[in-house]
């Protein structure tokens, strides 16, 4: 395994960083329930009141599609729970050369990546574990330290921003995934987006902070949104339009399910290769 350490961290990482931006957008809802909100509502109250729900979300699944700066086209699926935190995230990348889908899991302060490709690097061995405690990246999730993009991200938090676009309209209603939803769009830049901020609770500015920076990392200056929000006031669908310096953003998320048990299992331990008994072969 000496001469495979390396590549295998790297590969591990680069299938790892599939997942940056991929944890974007709203609160969800899988209701099967009315047509929308109260005629009375405004476009931006009926926004803004999706956004509150957000607040109440402990876990979620979702379906991903679309196209990602650096990556291209992807789709994958992810079920994820903050309290207590637990992920598991499949994601394929289409413009690239890999192997199938990368799988990601985190459980406790272990997180894994695996996929059909690494058993050829790492001695039959599908799994690299990343200890995050042993690492120091255990604080909160941390998992940038360990290559994974955004995969410590709460998702909610994204589908918020449209809260601070002056041109929200409702487009109709349409039928999203079996549940009848109202179709928003606005537009927002990052500017706007940081000065709606000014009035929440510490605990929600942080949290929009925090998937607000990974916007501003890739250059994009501006968002355009849409939004599909179901009778319960949950979005159920959403989608974000933006330009970052390494290529156009386009992905749309839709949920399937919010605050169920969320299982993750970590794989077989004779299908893991830890990535810090690795790194003292490779000093040894």
């Amino acid at each position: 395994m000496k001469t495979s350490v390396r590549g295998s961290v790297r590969r591990g990482a680069t299938g790892a960083g599939l997942v940056a931006l991929l944890l974007a957008a709203g609160a969800v809802g899988c209701q099967k329930g009315g047509s929308g909100q109260s005629p009375a509502m405004t476009p931006a109250a009926a926004v803004a009141k999706a956004a509150k729900n957000t607040q109440d979300i402990t876990s979620m699944h979702y379906r991903m599609a679309g196209k990602v700066p650096g990556e291209g086209r992807i789709s994958g699926e992810a079920a994820m729970s903050m309290k207590p935190p637990a992920m598991s995230m499949k994601m394929t990348a289409q413009d690239q050369s890999t192997d199938g889908p990368v799988e990601i899991r985190v459980v406790g302060k272990a997180m894994y990546v695996g996929g059909a490709g690494m058993a050829k690097e790492m001695d039959g061995k599908s799994w690299i574990k990343f200890d995050m405690s042993a690492l120091g990246a255990d604080k909160q999730m941390n998992t940038q330290q360990l290559g994974a993009g955004q995969a410590d991200q709460n998702p909610a938090a994204d589908s918020t921003f449209l809260t601070g676009s002056k041109d929200v309209k409702k487009v109709g209603t349409e039928t999203v995934d079996g549940v009848k939803t109202t179709h928003y769009r606005g537009t927002v830049t990052v500017d706007a987006i940081k000065a709606s901020l000014k009035g929440e609770s510490k605990t929600v500015r942080e949290k929009r902070e925090k998937a607000l920076d990974q916007y501003t990392k890739m250059g994009v200056d501006a968002l355009t949104m849409d939004m599909w929000v179901d009778g319960q006031d949950h979005t159920k669908q959403f989608r974000m339009r933006g330009d970052a310096d390494k290529g156009p953003l386009d992905l749309t998320i839709t949920f399937l399910d919010f605050n169920k048990p969320v299982k993750v299992a970590a794989p077989p331990a004779k299908d893991t290769a830890d990535l810090a008994e690795m790194m003292k072969d490779l000093q040894g």
